[in-house]
């Protein structure tokens, strides 16, 4: 007759295994002998062996009973439902590990691989760091909400930046990040972009109706432009003023129908 520290080790497992598995109902605890002691004989060793295979092998511990009394045929099923399950989970798992490639990979997490592109081109600009960050940020939003129409407003923001006054105001727009609200280089700026926008407003009309974006998530873009930039809410005055409101989507205004 064997202790349960001998049952364990003749098993492979641990007391505290033994101990689990008697909890759990699947192991039969003995009557204690006269010393107070559980002792337990070569079936108990079999069949401990036999749960310790089974959830080595991935069976759920509240399925090991019904295999420990099957028959074949049963055995044989109950195997391949288990199995599927397994390669359900290792599916899973793989997309989880996908997930946290992303994570370590930055821009692209949440993102489309055209964003990313996108972001990337910024960079080659010369576009500081901390403005391309809040651009990913609004990308991430819009991807979010409408992710069937990324590729073609990822497209329209490429060919804008042909156009190298766009990507000139765009380096620009990286020194105005520091700029406080009475910068006396403001109106310049607010000029060169309200001029900017009316050359292409041919491309706002580009934009169907499966390309509006919630009320709710422009401001929320907007939002990510007025809290990084200090002068952000003076710039959009300024714009106003010369006919255009509004940030993540301009629009005319009375002044501009004039």
């Amino acid at each position: 007759m064997l202790t349960i520290s001998q049952l364990a080790a003749h098993a492979g497992v641990t007391v505290r295994a033994v101990r689990h598995y008697h909890a759990k109902g699947l192991l039969p605890e003995p009557e204690r002998d006269a010393s107070g002691y559980r002792r337990y004989d070569a079936t108990a060793v079999v069949r401990l062996i036999k749960i310790r295979t089974l959830a080595e092998a991935g069976v759920p511990l509240a399925r090991v009973e019904e295999l420990l009394h099957a028959d074949e045929a049963q055995f044989e099923a109950a195997v391949a439902e288990i199995d599927e399950r397994l390669r359900a989970e290792i599916r899973e798992r793989k997309r989880h590990r996908e997930r946290i490639a992303r994570l370590a990979a930055g821009d692209s997490l949440a993102l489309p691989s055209e964003a990313v592109a996108y972001l990337d081109r910024l960079r080659e600009l010369g576009v500081p760091e901390r403005m391309i960050e809040g651009e990913r940020d609004g990308w991430i939003l819009l991807a979010a909400h409408s992710p069937d129409q990324m590729p073609r407003w990822i497209a329209l923001k490429h060919e804008q930046l042909e156009d190298p006054e766009v990507a000139e105001l765009y380096q620009l727009f990286g020194d105005l990040i520091e700029w406080q609200p009475d910068d006396p280089r403001l109106p310049d700026v607010a000029d060169r972009l309200a001029a900017s926008i009316s050359k292409g407003a041919g491309d706002l009309e580009e934009y169907g109706p499966d390309d509006t974006v919630a009320d709710e998530v422009v401001e929320l873009l907007d939002s990510f432009f007025v809290d990084a930039v200090p002068a952000a809410q003076r710039l959009m005055q300024l714009l106003e003023e010369r006919g255009w409101s509004g940030w993540t989507q301009f629009e005319p205004t009375a002044i501009d129908e004039r």
